[in-house]
């Protein structure tokens, strides 16, 4: 099996304005998961991070059923990113679902498996090539926003016929309200059981001059998808969530990426770089996204990008920018 450890997942802006409406800061849910800040920033994560998100929220909630229902309402449709957009101006309900399966291959690790039979439609939740389940709040309100998707597509408050889930999901009751069907408990799986004949609605949000522009380009994105990035870009990547108290050597990074260290100093070599190189470069980009966050102190930032003390934060910074944290954060930020 496939190592997903340099996986990478893009995690929509939407996704934290959504939570700024419940009432929770995404700097909580960064701190709640031990992870950079930078995932706000440049939201681009691996599965385990991406899974750490989604488990920090549901741990801020207090409990899943209220968390899901909550966050599958409260997304607004106008920042929906492209792959839900192309299923909200969908044609009908069948179309949308179709649509989110295929598009869903650009935000992994989960799946949708969709199949009609008699009266019943059944969408099963399953995981691209990873061993590791997702936490019940990310099955819960991936599950929930496919009902949600057809109750504003289609203008009709649309009930579930059954929901399963594998885990614990909170407060039943909750879900019950809002799926609108019964609710099973340790199932062999997350599956979503639709109502067949509600796949023929129409959908009263169906732009097709939008769809002729959002479908070449999501096709696209999917064909792109399925090439690899540079070594160069991976390393930094990696680096970058790799910098916060401490300095990330070319080891660590190579066993990350399944290689030995002769094999990754050889790509980046061929690529007319060094690890040295994108470790200070790393640093630096770091720095100026984090400068850029005036909540954060310079004490702060000197951690998060790897330095103990902050005097050797101020030098680096000197050499790089020709000017001190402070007054660089004082240009680029006002003194307002």
């Amino acid at each position: 099996m496939k190592s997903r450890s340099s996986e990478r997942i893009k995690i929509p802006p939407g996704f934290w304005a959504g939570l700024r409406q419940l009432g929770i800061a995404a700097h909580d849910v960064a701190r709640k998961a031990r992870l950079p800040l930078t995932i706000i920033t440049e939201p681009v994560v691996t599965t385990a991070e991406y899974f750490a998100i989604w488990q920090a929220y549901s741990d801020l909630t207090g409990d899943t059923a209220k968390g899901i229902t909550k966050l599958a309402t409260a997304f607004e449709t106008a920042k929906y990113p492209p792959t839900v957009l192309a299923t909200y101006h969908a044609r009908d309900y069948r179309d949308a679902l179709n649509r989110m399966a295929r598009y869903k291959q650009l935000c992994p690790p989960e799946s949708l498996r969709i199949t009609e039979e008699g009266e019943h439609c059944t969408i099963e939740l399953e995981w691209q090539d990873t061993e590791q389940p997702g936490p019940p709040m990310l099955v819960g309100i991936t599950l929930a926003f496919l009902l949600e998707l057809g109750r504003r597509g289609t203008g009709h408050p649309l009930t579930a016929q059954f929901v399963e889930f594998s885990n614990s999901m909170g407060d039943v009751q909750v879900l019950e309200a809002y799926f609108g069907c019964r609710i099973q408990i340790s199932a062999k799986r997350n599956r979503l059981t639709l109502h067949r004949r509600d796949l023929d609605r129409p959908f009263v949000s169906y732009n097709e001059e939008l769809l002729e522009i959002l479908t070449p380009a999501l096709d696209q994105s999917l064909y792109e998808q399925q090439r690899s990035p540079s070594m160069t870009e991976m390393v930094k990547w990696i680096m970058k969530r790799s910098l916060t108290g401490g300095r990330p050597n070319i080891q660590a990074v190579a066993k990350e990426l399944s290689m030995s260290d002769r094999t990754l100093q050889r790509r980046l070599t061929d690529e007319n770089t060094s690890f040295k190189r994108l470790l200070i470069q790393a640093k630096h980009e770091q720095a100026r996204e984090y400068l850029a966050d005036p909540s954060l102190d310079m004490k702060e930032v000197a951690y998060l990008i790897g330095y103990e003390d902050q005097n050797s934060f101020y030098r680096a910074f000197r050499l790089w920018e020709g000017v001190t944290p402070s007054n660089w954060r004082t240009q680029h930020l006002g003194t307002n």
